[in-house]
């Protein structure tokens, strides 16, 4: 008997380990969809994207795949960026990773408001926010810009993500 609920409490504290170590569950809502937007930057470029994000590696990252533009010109329409998200146990904070078609990466932090989803990374000298904002499970306002103590101090980019139903998960 004493084995046994030695047993018992080791699988409770493994599963317990796993699950903060890949705490990934914010995703959950937008996993299995194909989202998409379109909008205009504040300098009055266009803005067009679709996004699939895939859970992989047993839930411990999440993938997102990205279409949008991949000129200057805004003419050509592909494949665009390829990002990781992972959870980070020793930090508890969620990082990700934004590898994009021209060499760049954009690395910074995730966190959960609520529903909403809260991006946060170095652009140059500017702390920029990209929030994904619950409306609905199929909509999401999202919004790009200076996001400080809960506020917007100034917005580049006000859209709406809408999504489909996928029947391959973005493989």
């Amino acid at each position: 008997m004493k084995t046994y609920a030695i047993y018992i409490l080791l699988t409770l504290i493994s599963f317990s380990s796993w699950s903060q170590e890949s705490d990934l569950s914010i995703f959950e809502p937008l996993t299995g969809k194909l989202w998409k937007a379109e909008g205009k930057w504040g300098d009055d470029s266009k803005f067009k994207q679709e996004i699939i994000f895939l859970y992989e590696l047993n839930h411990t990252l999440v993938i997102a795949k990205s279409k949008g533009f991949t000129n200057k010109e805004q003419t050509e329409y592909d494949f665009r960026n390829h990002g990781i998200r992972k959870y980070d146990a020793e930090t508890k904070t969620i990082k990700f990773w934004e590898f994009d078609i021209f060499g760049g990466v954009t690395e910074g932090t995730i966190k959960a408001e609520g529903k909403n989803i809260i991006y946060q990374y170095q652009y140059g000298e500017s702390l920029v926010t990209d929030m994904w904002e619950y409306v609905n499970e199929n909509t999401y306002n999202f919004k790009v810009g200076s996001y400080i103590d809960g506020k917007w101090k100034q917005i580049y980019l006000e859209t709406q993500f809408k999504a489909e139903q996928t029947e391959n998960n973005g493989r």
